[in-house]
């Protein structure tokens, strides 16, 4: 469930304290994974728990070919997340798609040889 807001309305701030060294680590550990900021996970785990409480009201699903917003910055930029593919998700759809490897052309030797030559 993305934030209905638009870019510099007030939104609350949520403060939780006193979290354990481990679990931070953790969070960021996981954030990295993710590929966001620990404020952008952090709303993500959010929008997935209030999303859960909510499925006894079903809503058409999520279009994930749109941009959404899964953070704000500290100047209040929103954080957009354009993608939802996996790094693997998308190197098997390449795969697919390009199957037989390109062969022509000179080869990333033969063009540093001659831009080197070229000086």
């Amino acid at each position: 469930m993305a934030p209905s807001t638009h870019f510099g309305a007030k939104m609350p701030n949520l403060s939780i304290k006193d979290v354990p060294e481990t679990w931070a680590e953790a969070l960021r550990t996981r954030a990295a994974l993710n590929h966001r900021s620990l404020q952008g996970e952090l709303m993500a785990i959010v929008e997935q728990a209030i999303a859960a409480t909510l499925v006894a009201s079903p809503k058409p699903a999520e279009d994930r070919s749109k941009p959404r917003i899964v953070g704000y910055d500290k100047a209040g930029y929103p954080i957009v997340r354009q993608g939802w593919k996996t790094v693997e998700q998308v190197a098997a759809d390449l795969r697919a798609r390009y199957p037989t490897p390109i062969n022509s052309g000179p080869s990333s030797i033969e063009i540093i040889r001659e831009d080197r030559d070229s000086r």
